[in-house]
């Protein structure tokens, strides 16, 4: 642990050799997993006690296995009882005393053994107005229904309408895939009516018209218990505001279990690591809270280590007055995770053109509050070390939430099989800020650099430098009290309402995945000797070195390749983007 915590300082410490020199998978496993033979070991244990292997993961830090309750109760020295819930009508399974089991290998964690805790969304209708998408629906690019709300376009209008490389190519998340944590199902009609009412079909149409009508969505069912038949406001939400953010994506993969009412276990661990192992989703969302444990801490440095950024719901309930904890409706764990970026709420106002004006800490009386607060369970991380807690009401010993925000009412969502309504919550904000990640690591693809990965280190080095008020709006209005009896204040800089703010367009952007310096690019092959820039690339990479300063850059717009060779006398950087580039015999 203390070198994976080592590494993960490193890869996000811009001074070091290993800053966002990004694992796979595979080299996590083989520098942090568990052995192959502890691995089986761990397996031909469990089945020589009359458990069944259900799944296995590539990475080893997770074995699924499956027996009778009196198999579960010997081995691990324990017996299973059901409960009343203290602050839910329902009874929970628990054991009576801690898990202990006869095994020389060490385990980090045993899930699966309780349900006391349950997924629980966030999200909150913030309107009864309901009605059905059809002919008569407002013009595709518009707000919706007069300005009663945000939807399509009207975020990227606020949030980046100046997202555009300095070369002139608008950022719309092209090229990337964004990954959504569920517990519930969804219609993918609801999803194609949104983009069709929002105008995304004609955006995507602009981007590339090679590009697929609609979003491609994929769905990953790790335990084969889907979330059901039902269209669900949450889950609809959060691919619709993403897209809206990022109308370019290659795709959605949504990771999706049952919902509490279809399934007896909730293996949150097994569809976490699927994320991680399958490493195709840089940007990914979750609106959902539930019990964490090591494993689950392991999953999410994972995903930091291989340059996945994951964001979360700060909640919905305001003002957490004793600790980020699980037994508070619409709010709870993982929202002060250390590695998660812990995204709070706000109330956007814009100009008749869409532009922003104004936001203020989201707090509608009836529906909800911008989730705040001071961990019990995490230390202060080194990042967010240092800042001066005495106005927000901070700590500076433990972990402070939110880390940003964004809107958090009046967002438009399609769901139920053709039912338009308005919902809030920080269940939308945490999604745009993934669509938002969507733009800055296609900005980072297309000069070839890694994506931003794990943000918060990046996001309180722009608070606390000159360049934040250009990065950032800040939010000084408004507080996040609600009923938890506890209350903070937005103030200038950093606050427990909605952290550091919300995204100020490709300032932001161009902070998180600067251009280098000096770039000049070369596409093989061209016909014209082209000036080195991206509209007329070098054609050949001895005119892209004679163009090139020392210490720039050269991009090769690939795939293509080069039977070159030749010595280069000055120090630069070559690039790829865009598929393999092959130079020399």
């Amino acid at each position: 642990q203390q070198g994976l915590k080592k590494l993960l300082e490193e890869m996000y410490d811009p001074a070091s050799t290993n800053f966002h020199r990004y694992l796979t998978p595979q080299q996590f496993a083989e520098r942090f997993g568990p052995t192959e033979k502890d691995y089986q070991g761990v397996s031909s244990f469990m089945q020589s006690n009359g458990f069944m292997v259900t799944g296995t993961h590539p990475n080893r830090t997770l074995l699924d296995v499956r027996a009778a309750v009196n198999e579960v109760e010997r081995v691990f020295h324990l017996r299973l009882q059901r409960f009343q819930h203290p602050a839910e009508n329902r009874t929970f399974y628990a054991p009576d005393v801690e898990p202990s089991v006869e095994l020389a290998i060490p385990l980090l964690s045993i899930s699966g053994l309780d349900n006391y805790v349950l997924p629980h969304r966030t999200r909150h209708r913030n309107s009864s107005r309901a009605t059905r998408v059809g002919p008569d629906a407002d013009s595709a690019g518009g707000s919706w229904d007069s300005g009663a709300g945000y939807m399509g376009k009207d975020f990227r209008n606020a949030y980046a309408p100046d997202a555009r490389t300095p070369w002139g190519i608008n950022l719309t998340g092209y090229g990337q895939v964004l990954g959504l944590l569920q517990f519930a199902g969804y219609d993918p009609n609801d999803i194609q009516a949104y983009e069709t009412l929002a105008g995304i079909t004609t955006s995507r149409a602009s981007i590339d018209p090679s590009l697929p009508a609609f979003v491609p969505l994929a769905n990953v069912i790790p335990d084969g218990i889907a979330g059901g038949g039902n269209s669900d406001e949450e889950v609809c939400m959060d691919i619709e505001v993403a897209i809206a953010m990022a109308p370019g994506l290659s795709e959605v993969i949504v990771y999706e279990q049952a919902d509490p009412s279809r399934s007896p276990y909730y293996p949150i661990n097994d569809l976490l690591n699927h994320i991680a192992n399958d490493n195709l989703a840089k940007q990914i969302s979750s609106s959902w809270f539930f019990s964490v444990n090591a494993t689950t801490e392991l999953i999410f440095q994972q995903f930091a280590l291989q340059g996945q950024s994951f964001f979360q719901a700060s909640g919905d309930a305001g003002a957490y007055a004793n600790g980020i904890s699980s037994g508070i409706d619409h709010a709870g764990p993982p929202a002060d995770d250390p590695y998660v970026t812990s995204v709070g709420g706000t109330i956007l106002t814009t100009s008749d053109a869409g532009g922003w004006v104004s936001e203020t800490t989201w707090r509608t009386s009836g529906i909800g509050a911008s989730g705040g607060g001071v961990s019990t369970v995490y230390a202060i991380p080194t990042w967010q070390q240092g800042l001066s807690m005495s106005a927000n009401g901070g700590s500076t010993t433990m972990r402070n939430i939110p880390d940003v925000s964004m809107v958090a009412a009046d967002v438009v969502v399609v769901w139920n099989h053709g039912v338009t309504s308005l919902y809030g919550g920080t269940s939308a904000a945490a999604p745009l800020w993934a669509g938002f990640a969507a733009l800055a690591n296609q900005q980072a693809a297309m000069v070839g650099s890694p994506p931003v990965g794990f943000l918060n280190p990046a996001i309180y080095a722009i608070g606390t430098g000159p360049n934040y008020n250009l990065c950032f709006h800040d939010i000084t209005t408004g507080n996040n009290g609600w009923n938890q009896g506890a209350v903070f204040y937005a103030v200038s800089g950093y606050d427990l309402c909605t952290g550091w703010g919300s995204p100020a367009g490709v300032n932001l952007i161009n902070a998180l995945a600067p251009i280098p310096s000096g770039l000049v690019w070369v596409a093989f092959g061209g016909r014209a000797a082209g000036n080195g820039t991206y509209a007329q690339p070098y054609n050949t990479l001895a005119r892209g070195v004679g163009g090139v300063s020392a210490g720039g850059t050269i991009v090769i717009k690939g795939p293509g390749s080069s039977a070159e060779t030749m010595r280069i006398a000055q120090p630069v950087m070559i690039r790829a983007v865009g598929g393999p580039a092959t130079i020399g015999h």
